[in-house]
């Protein structure tokens, strides 16, 4: 009989599993899964320690070269078939997705851990009785580590700092990480929000725009928000200060019905009326805009060619095609504008506002920069600089 194949009382095989497949069990599967882990354990052990850190080179199946010492970059690179290696590999997203750092040392200590869990079994010892020493090892270990933990006051940056620093130190970045330090902690000092005793970060409001060229210290601290965007139109303003902001969800377009349409037109003077009521209706957005006293629009959706005249027309700068993650940024940034559907029903009210808003060459390409914002904005942005590769 097959691997993988068993015979019904008819004398018909069933197929379980694939053809080829291998199945093994008890201590040979564990044997071969432990095996597995301490080969990933050992891979990243020598990228661990301040002295001994040492890069690994990887090369994919395209002949593309990764070279870093970060434990969660090797891990993503590598490409692995076996399920318990596997199995590792998802401990260390686990602990970087929570945490941000550490990767290494847990996978290493994971593999460290099975090589002993091994010894172990070689004696004679149940596997179900090492699982339960090690959930109380583990027991005693956080007691101890919360023994030994020494306050932080989170209002203290430079005991912050150093914190970020230890982080980076073992990070590709690490010859900057004093600077990078400094920003990320002023950057979470601005973001933070104090509720009760407790401090809540969240890191959506910490945008990070990254942008090749020029060194890592070149990465700025931005007390707004930046887009990855330039300003549609030639003709409008490409510096607003004391910005009026309108944050919009709605087009300045007129958009295509969701079913198909025909229009019969039996005279030239039809469609010229087709067209002028267009216009006037992309013209009736861009009054409204200008009524409740936007300088600026910064909106979701997209802005007719038709629109972006009459904007420019009224002195106004627009932004298109905006991602919802930055709109929402934004209207946090900017003291809490609202996000309008409706252009018909704004009001003066529904506004955020900056000190300047400009756009700017920032490398090879264009960005329009949100600042000067009202006092704790609580969505700040981070643009990262650096050679690349």
């Amino acid at each position: 009989m097959s691997s993988g194949t068993q015979q019904r009382g008819g004398g018909v095989p069933v197929m379980v599993l694939k053809e080829g497949s291998q199945r093994t069990t008890g201590a040979d599967a564990r044997r071969s899964n432990i095996m597995a882990a301490k080969v990933i354990a050992e891979i990243l052990s020598t990228s661990l320690g301040p002295r001994g850190g040492m890069d690994k080179m990887l090369i994919d199946a395209f002949g593309d070269v990764t070279i870093t010492g970060d434990g969660a970059a090797i891990l993503k690179e590598m490409e692995v078939q076996h399920p318990a290696a596997k199995l590792l590999i998802e401990v260390a997203k686990a602990q970087d997705a929570e945490v941000g750092d550490g990767t290494t040392t847990a996978v290493v200590l994971a593999g460290r851990l099975l090589e002993l869990a091994e010894e172990l079994l070689d004696e004679g010892i149940h596997p179900t009785i090492i699982i339960d020493g090690y959930k109380k090892a583990m027991d005693y270990a956080i007691q101890v580590a919360n023994e030994i933990a020494q306050p932080i006051n989170v209002e203290d940056k430079n005991q912050l700092a150093l914190v970020a620093m230890n982080s980076l130190s073992s990070k590709i970045v690490a010859e900057a990480r004093d600077y990078l330090a400094k920003i990320a902690v002023d950057a979470s000092a601005i973001a933070v929000e104090k509720v009760g005793d407790k401090y809540n970060l969240d890191l959506d409001w910490i945008k990070i725009e990254k942008k090749k060229g020029q060194s890592l210290f070149e990465t700025q601290l931005i007390q707004g928000i930046v887009l990855d965007k330039e300003v549609v139109h030639p003709g409008m303003p490409k510096r607003v200060v004391n910005a009026k902001i309108a944050v919009l969800d709605a087009p300045l377009e007129i958009e295509k019905p969701e079913w198909t349409t025909k229009i019969s037109v039996s005279s030239p003077q039809q469609i010229k009326a087709f067209l002028e009521e267009e216009s006037n209706i992309l013209k009736s957005y861009v009054d409204k805009l200008a009524e409740v006293g936007a300088n600026v629009v910064i909106t979701q959706k997209g802005i007719d060619e038709v629109a972006q005249h009459y904007l420019a027309k009224k002195g106004i700068m627009a932004v298109r095609r905006v991602k919802r993650s930055d709109i929402e940024k934004l209207a946090k940034a900017t003291g809490g504008a609202k996000i309008v559907t409706s252009i018909k029903d704004m009001r003066p009210e529904d506004l955020g506002t900056a000190g300047l808003v400009e756009e700017r060459k920032v490398g090879e390409e264009k960005m329009v920069f949100v600042e000067q914002c009202p006092p704790n904005p609580r969505a700040v942005t981070i643009l990262l600089r650096g050679r690349g590769g």
